[in-house]
């Protein structure tokens, strides 16, 4: 039998992937290229959206050739990617007229807080499901047109389109023909009404955007268009797309209301299926929509923690507590406890639930025998603590109890965190085996729109788990997570009392 494949590019934030799946939802071959992180001053993020395409373009083309296999073997393309982070190109040129700002970025800060002080954050967030912040898209493209020559005046006349990093993609893939997004990005815009799901007039004028710029939004899983014959001599269609959280939770299959998944990456992302009606928060987490198949939405509630695995990074690049990311846990683990010391990594401000931009990084509860193994297992545990607070809010919101925990991305290799992780939450952790699952997640959406895979049935066949992490009944944390609030109302109180 003829071998057939789905393709997915997956564009992180760090690098450029393509991922091939047969039809049993594995991994065939896989390519990955690093591009240039942009810092031009502090708090400032940036990438070259040239140099997105390039590598994607690149390694999309490594993968075919590595597979040693004919265009007409790849049944669709579905795409994932780093959420929020902002294009705006001439349409005359098909050329940036600004480097992408990066979802990481903090230069609208004020502006942000400016429209706050208006009054405004209710109406937003009732639209919207979204906190006024300038992590999401629609204050960069203000940026982006207040601040380049002539920005406004060609937005204006028609001639700039604005794209998240998915429309940016299949307008290159498609030569031009195609300026297009899914509701998953188009969600976290700041400029899309999930209720009704459309660009909404009145957001467009608090944030100074003119329509002309927006994407047609599409489901997340139809057949958008197809490559152009400029990739090769035989197009292929793209089919799904999705953003890299909510492409995670559906390649984690948590497809019925209150499963969840925990990404835990560089920083972490939970997010919790609620079904076909949207709640809107009242314990600081956003609201966004998880998925559109056919005619048919599903929600999420989800929560940031911006430092997660990058805490470990910290370790090993500035501090030099360790010299490789794996050798944490071995140091973690050569203590029993952190003997009272605590770590909140709030490098860049304090996530959900506390959306607290001034926070910063501190340790609390040193003592003269404190070591360099109690603060690495302090790191550790900060990232279990956050990932607790988050889903503590979750419950509230949903009114729900959380039956399990899937996880992913490359801290879940980290046996230490998750045992630790399904202890305090009082909830099995569930390590699939398969942990690219937001490629996956993408994979699954172009192949069901195809043919590929049957139904949503079908896939949960494919989904197996590498491991369980059973919680300890016996263990008790009420001592630990009074310690770990205390240690980030410290960190609350050393940013409001300057």
């Amino acid at each position: 039998m003829r071998k057939e494949f789905i393709l997915a590019l997956d564009q992180g934030t760090t690098s450029s992937r393509a991922i091939l799946f047969n039809k049993k939802g594995e991994i065939e071959n896989i390519a990955q290229k690093e591009f240039t992180q942009i810092f031009p001053k502090s708090g400032w993020v940036e990438h070259d959206a040239r140099e997105i395409w390039s590598t994607q373009l690149a390694v999309l083309t490594e993968v075919i050739a590595q597979s040693k296999i004919k265009l007409e073997a790849i049944k669709a393309i579905g795409i994932t990617n780093q959420r929020e982070t902002t294009v705006v190109w001439n349409r005359k040129t098909g050329e940036p007229i600004y480097n992408a700002i990066v979802w990481q970025d903090r230069r609208t800060a004020e502006y942000c807080q400016g429209i706050a002080k208006k009054g405004l954050a209710q109406t937003i967030q009732d639209k919207t499901g979204l906190l006024i912040d300038a992590y999401f898209s629609a204050s960069k493209i203000n940026w982006i047109l207040t601040h380049v020559r002539g920005a406004r005046k060609l937005a204006a006349q028609g001639d700039l389109a604005f794209g998240t990093i998915d429309s940016w993609l299949v307008y290159n893939l498609t030569n031009g023909e195609k300026h297009i997004t899914d509701v998953t990005n188009a969600s976290r815009t700041l400029l899309f009404n999930i209720h009704d799901l459309s660009w909404d007039k009145e957001l467009l004028d608090i944030f100074d955007i003119p329509e002309s710029m927006l994407p047609t939004v599409c489901s997340s899983s139809e057949i958008y268009g197809e490559t152009s014959t400029e990739l090769g001599s035989r197009p292929i269609p793209i089919a799904g797309i999705a953003g890299d959280q909510q492409a995670a939770l559906f390649g984690q299959l948590c497809t019925q209301k209150g499963m969840v998944k925990n990404t835990y990456g560089t920083g972490c992302f939970l997010l919790m299926n609620i079904g076909k009606k949207p709640v809107i928060s009242t314990h600081k987490l956003v609201t966004t929509i998880a998925w559109k198949i056919g005619n048919e939405v599903n929600y999420a509630l989800e929560g940031s923690i911006f430092i997660g695995g990058a805490v470990v990074q910290w370790l090993r690049d500035e501090l030099g507590i360790i010299k490789h990311a794996a050798d944490i846990e071995s140091l973690a683990t050569s203590v029993d406890s952190t003997e009272g010391v605590y770590v909140v990594p709030a490098f860049s401000g304090l996530g959900a639930p506390h959306w607290n931009a001034e926070a910063r990084g501190t340790i609390v509860g040193l003592s003269r025998g404190s070591s360099d193994a109690h603060v690495a297992r302090a790191s550790l545990e900060s990232v279990a603590y956050q990932t607790f607070d988050i889903l503590q809010a979750m419950e509230m919101d949903s009114k729900s109890k959380i039956k399990e925990l899937r996880v992913d991305g490359g801290a879940t290799q980290n046996n230490f965190l998750m045992q630790f992780q399904a202890d305090i939450l009082k909830t099995n952790v569930i390590r699939p085996a398969i942990t690219e699952t937001t490629a996956l997640g993408a994979a699954f959406l172009a192949g069901l729109a195809v043919g590929f895979w049957k139904d949503i049935d079908q896939l949960q066949a494919l989904w197996k788990e590498d491991k369980t992490f059973v919680f300890d009944k016996s263990k008790k944390f009420k001592t630990e997570l009074h310690e770990w609030k205390r240690a980030t109302e410290t960190v609350k109180f050393w940013a409001e009392y300057k």
